[in-house]
């Protein structure tokens, strides 16, 4: 919890509500500004955000697959806001939503210090012309779409979250609440943010240039047969012998073939996926131990901890001890 005492008034956060919401792009990010507490100048914890869930349409509304939800306000009453956020659902791509979202921004988004998108929360963004020239994420299901009904935008396929300008945008579902963390971590500091992420038991405080799936979770969708086991072997042995040889023999295969067909249905080297499998995980250690970097980097595999901090910053364009010193948690 922060330790530096602030003056703080409470922001209010608007969350826009209507018919066919995605319910955890609404839930998500709604229990991480509830959960946030700063230490005031008074010396007592406190909570910094109200926050109000605004109808579109109808105060009670329902979400994709039948959870009700009730307003307590409709949006058409409020006039001025700290953040305004949109979450994502199907009936912000259908319908008169987006529209009336954009009527809305159009007339009062000026008063609004800050503007967030949820997933296809976007879509109602993007109709009010607020978002033409910037660069935007949204779920990576429907950046195609997105792109195609709104030309004028910049759409980045792979981030989990962007900020241009008072604009944030981010992608699907969980991505939501690395988007209230990334707010609350702008509003009071990194040490609150990551409080409130040990509270929900999110695993670590994701940066937003992270790719929405990860070379593992590829690795899932696309094995098959006796590759199917591989990944959670290679997972809990990554400090071990991983050559192509050692692969190929748990398998039962030549290396030349193995090799061959590891190419063919994932697109990559077995020595680059591995590389990559060492590098994401040494970015969890970083982020959730006191290992010193030398350790992390012994702990994954990397017998030379320069080659390491140099894989490292080529892979997430930070240096291993500054990734540390943004997202790890402060004790």
């Amino acid at each position: 919890m922060a330790s530096k005492r602030i003056y703080m008034k409470q922001k209010q956060i608007v969350m826009v509500g209507y018919e066919e919401i995605m319910g955890l792009d609404l839930v998500g990010p709604l229990e991480a500004f509830g959960t946030a507490l700063v230490n005031t100048s008074t010396g007592k914890l406190e909570a910094p955000y109200r926050v109000t869930v605004a109808a579109l349409g109808a105060k009670t509304f329902r979400s994709e697959f039948g959870l009700i939800f009730t307003a307590t306000k409709y949006l058409s009453e409020i006039r001025e806001a700290d953040t305004l956020l949109v979450p994502g659902g199907c009936g912000m791509r259908r319908g008169g939503n987006a529209q009336k979202l954009a009527s809305w921004l159009k007339q009062y988004g000026s008063a609004v210090r800050r503007i967030a998108s949820v997933c296809t929360g976007i879509y109602g963004m993007a109709a009010s012309g607020l978002l033409n020239g910037r660069t935007v994420a949204t779920h990576w299901k429907h950046t195609t779409d997105l792109a195609k009904r709104f030309p004028k935008l910049k759409v980045d396929p792979n981030s989990l979250y962007l900020k241009d300008g008072k604009y944030w945008t981010a992608a699907g579902v969980t991505a939501g609440i690395d988007l209230a963390l990334a707010l609350i971590e702008e509003d009071f500091g990194p040490e609150v943010a990551i409080a409130v992420a040990r509270d929900l038991v999110v695993y670590m405080k994701r940066p937003g240039g992270q790719e929405q799936y990860s070379a593992p979770l590829q690795f899932q969708l696309q094995a098959r047969g006796r590759f199917a086991d591989l990944l959670p072997w290679i997972h809990a042995h990554l400090d071990k012998d991983l050559s192509v040889e050692a692969l190929a023999g748990r398998l039962a295969l030549c290396p030349r073939q193995f090799t061959r067909r590891f190419k063919s249905e994932f697109g990559s080297s077995p020595a680059s996926f591995v590389r990559r499998m060492r590098l994401d995980e040494a970015r969890e250690r970083l982020s959730t131990t006191e290992c010193s970097v030398e350790e992390v980097a012994r702990s994954v595999g990397f017998s030379d901890g320069d080659n390491f901090r140099r894989a490292f910053e080529r892979c997430f364009h930070v240096a291993p001890r500054e990734y540390r010193g943004r997202f790890a948690a402060k004790t």
